[in-house]
Order: structure tokens, then sequence, then C-alpha cells
């Protein structure tokens, strides 16, 4: 692949960077996933080598904060050399990015790999909380929400949970609704209990109408909290540990293979499993994407392309990895690369498509907001 090809097919203002040997590129991820750590880790050792270029993870606890740099560095006119080459993005924040032409692109069918990726999941690799990221985004990773357990009967609908919680005192959390996993669980529950559910794939409107039996069975469901709902975990390592130590018995995550994972590496019980919600739960992929003053805009292109190779996807879905499954259409791989995937290890404890239930679709990024911030006014009260 000729490097200054990538930017060469984009019809944007000239682009001065060019990729170098010796270049960083600043990847501002999210950093409370030690496994997601790790695949950076080796993606920077891969990079370096097919490359010559080294993959700085500028870890975050808030994918807004690099959000906020951009639109920083843009309202005091630095159109080059920003300070974010790369972001880890989703739903409001790519929405903010994209309506206040903070991107660049399109960029998706300018790589050359992205021709390999599935198109039976065009519906979620093109579509990011009911927007279409019209390839200002690259798919690198899909994710499911999921509940993890010991349990022999776990529950399954947000009736049966806030039922178990209420005989089961203190047995379940959450984390806070500042933390993205907090903020999905409670979009979940809102997908369930919400009479008007073609309301939320629109921008978010009648909010409180919509939203009020989300918060009249949270209200129910608060007291039965870990700590009575008057503290959440941070983070989702935060509440594995709570659940290793044996405080909880109950825990939401947005990845199927965090039960499994942890039980082989110890960071969970033993005996711990996944399962889905049985009308269905939300499901996303993961994207990147460049902002337009990016300092290494081709560095940041060869990145984005790499996280869509066979090498990278067959490393992402490798249990000792992410064990999440690939974006790529594999009838499409050549031989040797298609080989690389039937020949992963398989990882017991995987939950099956029958124990993750039917896949639903992000609500649309408003509501994501305005659930975050009624919670945050519930909970501070």
């Amino acid at each position: 692949m000729r490097r200054r090809s990538l930017l060469a097919g984009l019809a944007l203002a000239p682009a001065a960077a060019r990729a170098q040997r010796g270049d960083t590129v600043f990847w501002n991820a999210w950093g409370g996933d030690p496994r997601t750590n790790d695949f950076i880790t080796w993606v920077d050792a891969r990079m370096q080598v097919l490359h010559g270029i080294a993959v700085r993870h500028v870890k975050l606890t808030d994918t807004a904060e690099a959000v906020a740099r951009v639109l920083a560095e843009q309202k005091a006119g630095r159109v080059e050399g920003g300070s974010v080459d790369l972001i880890w993005i989703n739903g409001p924040n790519f929405l903010a990015m994209k309506q206040q032409k903070l991107l660049l692109g399109p960029v998706l069918d300018v790589l050359p790999n992205a021709r390999l990726l599935d198109k039976r999941l065009d519906g979620i690799t093109r579509i990011d909380f009911t927007v279409p990221t019209g390839g200002y985004e690259v798919p690198w990773r899909l994710a499911r929400i999921v509940l993890i357990h010991s349990l022999a009967a776990p529950p399954r609908s947000m009736a049966e949970l806030l039922s178990w919680s209420s005989t089961n005192l203190g047995r379940f959390t959450h984390p806070t609704a500042r933390n993205f996993l907090g903020a999905t669980f409670l979009k979940q529950a809102l997908i369930e209990l919400a009479a008007d559910k073609p309301a939320l794939l629109l921008p978010a409107a009648n909010v409180e109408a919509v939203t009020a039996p989300l918060w009249d069975w949270y209200r129910a469901l608060r007291p039965a909290l870990w700590r009575g709902g008057r503290a959440f975990p941070e983070t989702d390592a935060a509440q594995q540990t709570l659940m290793n130590d044996g405080e909880i018995d109950l825990m939401i995550s947005f990845d199927p293979a965090t039960a499994a994972i942890g039980a082989r590496d110890g960071t969970l019980p033993k005996t711990a499993r996944a399962t889905g919600f049985a009308g269905g739960s939300i499901a996303n992929c993961s994207f990147v994407a460049i902002p337009f003053n990016a300092a290494h805009k081709e560095a940041a292109l060869l990145l984005a392309n790499f996280l869509l190779s066979p090498d990278a996807q067959a490393h992402a879905a490798d249990p000792g990895s992410l064990a999440v499954p690939p974006l790529l259409d594999l009838d499409r791989l050549e031989p040797a690369d298609r080989a690389r995937f039937s020949a992963l290890p398989q990882l017991p404890g995987l939950p099956s498509a029958a124990e993750l239930g039917p896949a639903l679709p992000e609500p649309h990024p408003s509501w994501m907001t305005a659930v975050t911030a009624a919670w945050e006014r519930l909970v501070t009260a």
C-alpha cells in the first residue's frame, strides 16, 4: 500500500501531513479496560514493525475530554498540527464533532481494508446511534450489553431485575451514568420500559413523558442496589472487583466475553457467565475518527486501515486478547488470512446467540444525553 495514496483520495483541503517513519499517532481512547489497553499496546508494536509508526495511547476517562480539546483548537484557529490524531468515539460525541465539522472525511471507503467489511453488518458499521456515519468513522470492534453473574436463573428483563434485586438487597450495581457503561444500562432499561419506542430512534422530544416509566422503575430499584444506591462504581473494572470480592452477584457489561475471560484470568469468579436480555440487548460498533486538524493525518489513516486488517481483526478475536467477533466477511479473505480465524483457540463460557438474544439498535444520541442528565439530578437530589 502506498502511503500517500490514502490522503490523495480524499476530496478535502490539501493535507500537508504525510506518514514518515518515526511519526507518532496520538490515539485518544478510553483507558478503563485493561484488555483494550493491551490491544492498543499490541497495535503500537505492529504499526512500528509494518510502518515505523508509533501509536501513543492517550488514556481518557471520558471521550468528551478529547472532543473539547479539538473544539478549543478549532476556536483558536489551529487548523493544522492538532494534538489529537485519532479518537475512539461513539454516539453523542460523534454527532457533536460531525455537526461542528471537526472531523476529517469521509475516510472509510478510502481505506483499502474497508472492502473486507461484512456488508451484513452495515446497519452497525455504518450507523452510529441511529446517525449515518457518512464515512467519517471507521469501525473496529463489536459490542453487546449483557448481565454477568453466577446465578442458576438470572433475571432477563428489567421487571425481573427489579424483583431479583428487591429480594437480594445490595447484590446488584451498575457504574455511574457518567461512565458510558452505566449510561448504556439506563438506555437498555429505557428501550424495554418506554411505551413510545419509535421515539427513541429520533432526536429526543417529549423527554419527560417518554422516560417516565424508566424513572418510576429506577426509583424502585435504587434502594436495592449496592450501598443502597448511594454510591456507584466509577468503572467496569471497579464493579468486576466488587464481584470477585463477593460484594455483588450481578453486574452489567458491554462485552459478552467479560465473564469467560474474567473466570479464566481470576478477575471474576470461576462460575461467572454472561446472559443477554430476553427481549434483546443493545449492540453497537466501536469507531475511530480523525480530527480535521490532526497533526499526523496520513499516519492516522494508516492506523485506521490497520484496525480493519485480517491481522488486527484476528488478534482482536483471539480469546487471549479481546475475544470479539470480527467485522470482516471471512469469505472475502485470502485463504491464509481466513486460516488465522479458523486457527483461533476456543474460549469456554462464551455465550451462545440464544443466550444473548436479539441485537437492538442504540437510541438516538440525544437520548443518552437526556438520560444521563436526568440520572445526575436524581442521585444528587
